[in-house]
């Protein structure tokens, strides 16, 4: 897919646990010494609308929740968040920070809830439109380290998500490793046992590339 912006989309992809939060913030610090002006965003969130579908997809309450809803709303709260917020910062010259985006829906509801592949990559299409990350960092991590420190940050109280059985991430997890397969020029997987510093490293290098051949 060709990048009609001006600006740099750079996405954070994983499942729970694996440092992409960490990651992105990291990178934020680098960017700001260097004047280049960046956006740090999340899915789904970073517009009112997507906060609010953000509340109903992770609340526990919402157990009920089909799995062809959550699909839905996860992209509802993208198509909000390109249309009101990652398009004109691309457009300006800005490079955009996204913690999740379309990799998430499908390694997550396709691979994870066994929805159709063949519908996301419509329904992705129609909620990005011509957007499309420049480079995705995929923090990969075995399931089982993954749980252990998702447990460890939230005490055990985990969300809707955060709930699921270990046998679900293993199929996002192995859904990811299909995706980064299959685009291997824009998917970096990045080993995220390692030390945090030593990951930095690594994507501040390949960002520092991009930022000065694009």
């Amino acid at each position: 897919m060709t990048h009609p912006h001006r600006g740099i989309l750079i996405t954070f992809e994983g499942c729970d646990g694996g440092g992409k939060t960490t990651q992105l913030r990291l990178l934020a610090e680098r960017l700001k010494q260097t004047k280049r002006a960046f956006l740090a965003l999340r899915e789904p969130g970073g517009t009112d609308i997507g906060e609010t579908v953000r509340s109903i997809l992770l609340q526990k309450k919402h157990a009920s929740l089909c799995a062809e809803a959550e699909l839905l709303l996860f992209e509802a709260a993208r198509a909000q968040l390109v249309h009101e917020i990652i398009r004109p910062a691309l457009n300006e010259g800005k490079v955009v920070l996204c913690d999740r985006f379309m990799d998430s829906t499908t390694a997550y509801q396709g691979s994870g809830r066994h929805l159709s592949l063949k519908a996301i990559d419509v329904l992705n299409a129609f909620a990005t439109g011509d957007v499309c990350p420049n480079m995705t960092f995929l923090l990969d991590v075995p399931p089982k380290v993954s749980r252990q420190r998702v447990l460890q940050r939230t005490f055990n109280d985990l969300d809707r998500m955060e709930g699921e059985e270990l046998n679900f991430y293993e199929r996002v997890r192995e859904g990811y490793l299909r995706l980064a397969e299959a685009h291997s020029e824009r998917i970096i997987v990045v080993d995220a046992c390692r030390d945090k510093e030593v990951i930095a490293d690594f994507i501040w290098e390949k960002v520092h590339g991009i930022l000065i051949n694009g």
